[in-house]
């Protein structure tokens, strides 16, 4: 059954990215990756959230966990795709934006991740 619902999850997680930051591309051209900058920072401030609500309480057994952690945010989530925009960007002779996106989105993710999670803590 947890294989069916990372599978399921991830459908969505993934349709939900392609949507995203092709949106994003569509309507904010940039050289800069900022579609999955947009994608990479708020699905670690969801992530923060999911696991500051659920692990206190023990709300989120494992189906949910499956479905929730693993499928849609790791089908949303593009952490291989940033590396290799990162790469593009270097190979391409552009030092500036390529040290804003590791920084930027490792920074901002790390933050996002954990005002999420403070959050879910102190709603409680």
């Amino acid at each position: 059954m947890n294989l069916f619902l990372v599978a399921i999850g991830g459908a969505i997680g993934s349709v939900a990215r392609y949507v995203l930051s092709s949106t994003i591309a569509r309507y904010v051209p940039s050289a800069f990756p900022l579609g999955t900058f947009t994608v990479n920072v708020p699905s670690c401030a969801v992530l923060g959230v999911i696991v500051g609500v659920a692990q206190p309480r023990l709300l989120a057994g494992a189906e949910t966990r499956a479905f929730l952690l693993v499928g849609v945010l790791g089908g949303f989530t593009t952490f291989s795709t940033f590396a290799y925009e990162s790469v593009l960007l270097l190979r391409a002779g552009q030092i500036a934006p390529a040290l804003l996106n590791v920084a930027g989105q490792t920074a901002l993710g790390v933050a996002a991740l954990w005002a999420g999670y403070a959050l879910a803590l102190n709603t409680r």
